[in-house]
């Protein structure tokens, strides 16, 4: 395992520690619940720095960052980020990433962390263009300061204005006199919050500062950071959206322009034109019990019509609830379906996500 800048505070703090996608990380410190809540009411503070980072820059990055997801790229403007994927030629997504605008022909893309090997052999391989792909992970340090106080917080350590970014804008600045870093009005916890990246030599002292003030702050583990992403129906990579997974049947239509020409578009097209033969949804368990990723999901007459992705007691409505792939037949809201657990089926609807 792979340890990161901040390995050893975590270990002081008596995190639990994983091994997740090759880092040593923090799954959770005082438990899943609290941390969970402390996001949605206060603020939380993730050490997230096995994501990547790969700076694209050169002639004809506009054309191949065009070319290689599938957003927009031509409406970005300096400052400003965009959520996107990397289609793959199997129908399918290498990835799901930000693409931030630095400047013309200047950008930054953040990948996860158990891709970034693969996401990197895909922009060199589909580089005809000529740009400069550099893969800066292993030098920079995330720290995503994430809920309603979030603001707040960082407003007392930075002379930046803060208040002035807007959700997936970004400026460079500096925090707790701490320069060049990139503060980006982003998170995967649907409140508000921002993501900060810092060369690694400065993540201590970052960390340090947010730690510092009299506000009501708790680290968060990996663990929370997933219940506060399944109440706001986020994909997971490798839970929720694959290699084989496109982004229409994962409900990411709105990050995919399919009059951009990129790789793989033409499939899309058809796939929209002649319809899904599954799609991903939302649902709660009505009975005792948690569905997981890989379990089998029936119609009331038994027949398997899906699989779960992505399962969970939700903190903050205080149930079970879950993302599935299932037959477009059976998609309705309001349906109910059954989820096999081992040896007997739960009684389940599908439910309109986001869940909160």
């Amino acid at each position: 395992m792979i340890d990161l800048s901040l390995t050893q505070v975590h270990k002081a703090l008596n995190a639990k520690m994983v091994d997740y996608a090759g880092f040593n990380m923090p799954v959770q410190y005082e438990g899943v619940i609290a941390e969970h809540l402390a996001v949605r009411n206060n603020v939380g503070v993730f050490d997230v720095s096995h994501m990547g980072e790969i700076f694209i820059s050169g002639k004809g990055a506009d054309q191949f960052l065009q070319y290689i997801t599938s957003n927009d790229v031509s409406t970005l403007i300096n400052g400003k980020v965009q959520y996107s994927c990397l289609p793959n030629d199997d129908n399918g997504i290498v990835d799901d990433v930000l693409v931030y605008k630095i400047d013309y022909n200047s950008y930054l893309l953040v990948v996860n962390a158990s891709n970034i090997e693969k996401d990197l052999a895909w922009l060199n391989t589909n580089n005809s263009f000529g740009c400069k792909i550099d893969n800066q992970s292993n030098f920079y340090s995330l720290l995503a300061v994430q809920g309603p106080k979030s603001l707040d917080l960082l407003n007392q350590l930075s002379v930046e204005t803060l208040n002035e970014i807007e959700y997936y804008n970004f400026i460079i600045g500096s925090i707790s006199g701490i320069d060049n870093v990139i503060i980006s009005r982003t998170g995967y916890t649907g409140e508000l919050g921002f993501e900060l990246y810092v060369k690694n030599e400065y993540a201590l002292d970052l960390w340090n500062s947010l730690f510092s003030l009299e506000i009501d702050i708790k680290p968060i583990g990996l663990a929370a950071r997933n219940t506060l992403r399944l109440e706001k129906g986020f994909c997971l990579y490798g839970n929720d959206i694959d290699d084989n997974t496109s982004p229409l049947e994962a409900n990411l239509g709105w990050i995919t322009k399919l009059n951009t020409n990129f790789i793989n578009s033409e499939f899309l097209i058809n796939q929209k034109s002649s319809g899904l033969d599954r799609k991903l949804v939302g649902f709660e368990v009505l009975d005792r019990g948690i569905a997981r990723n890989g379990y089998e999901v029936y119609c009331s007459n038994k027949n398997i019509i899906g699989i779960v992705t992505s399962g969970s007691m939700s903190p903050s409505l205080n149930k079970a609830i879950g993302m599935a792939y299932i037959n477009i037949k059976h998609i309705k809201i309001g349906n109910d379906i059954l989820i096999k657990v081992r040896n007997k089926f739960l009684n389940s609807r599908i439910i309109e996500t986001p869940f909160l």
